[in-house]
């Protein structure tokens, strides 16, 4: 085979539709554009929808939304903790915790593992990330997580509903 000998198989190449070109045969005249009006002269708009509202203006722009039961945590780091236990003793408590300034009265404690502990700690709190609670341990203390009372037996599980009735609507 050479390469002169190359060809598109049969009926594959078709050359395209040559419309308005007089009225002779098919896709003369009109060229399938109808008669008269607004889409025969070609002039409507992309997107345009007859002066109904186009689906871009209808379609919401903000991007994601806000969750309205998640759970805010006030972080406190194990530097801070080493430095209040060297100011009050080992056992600290979320009351602890507001005398001190480190967390305000009735948000969520939760012991992040920045910065280093080494004295004996005893801390209660609603969370503590894995490598906190390893540190801690390894220090010789114990953490004890408080449940949140949104989770107590008898209640719904999640905080109540942050914003209005029109949030994330």
């Amino acid at each position: 085979m050479k390469v002169h000998e190359l060809a598109p198989a049969p009926g594959s190449n078709r050359s395209r539709k040559r419309k308005a070109r007089g009225t002779g045969g098919k896709g003369g005249k009109t060229a399938g554009r109808g008669s008269k009006g607004q889409r025969a002269r070609n002039t409507v708009a992309r997107g345009f929808e007859g002066g109904q509202t186009p689906l871009k203006q209808r379609v919401p722009k903000l991007s994601g939304f806000n969750n309205p039961f998640r759970v805010e945590y006030q972080a406190i780091n194990l530097h801070a903790l080493s430095d209040l236990a060297e100011k009050v003793g080992s056992d600290i408590d979320l009351d602890m915790l507001v005398e001190s300034g480190l967390l305000t009265k009735g948000d969520f404690a939760k012991i992040l593992a920045r910065g280093e502990i080494t004295t004996k700690v005893n801390v209660h709190a609603h969370g503590a990330s894995a490598s906190a609670i390893a540190a801690i341990e390894a220090a010789g203390g114990s953490v004890t997580l408080v449940t949140l009372p949104f989770k107590e037996e008898g209640k719904a599980g999640r905080p109540p509903v942050q914003g209005n009735q029109f949030a994330n609507r």
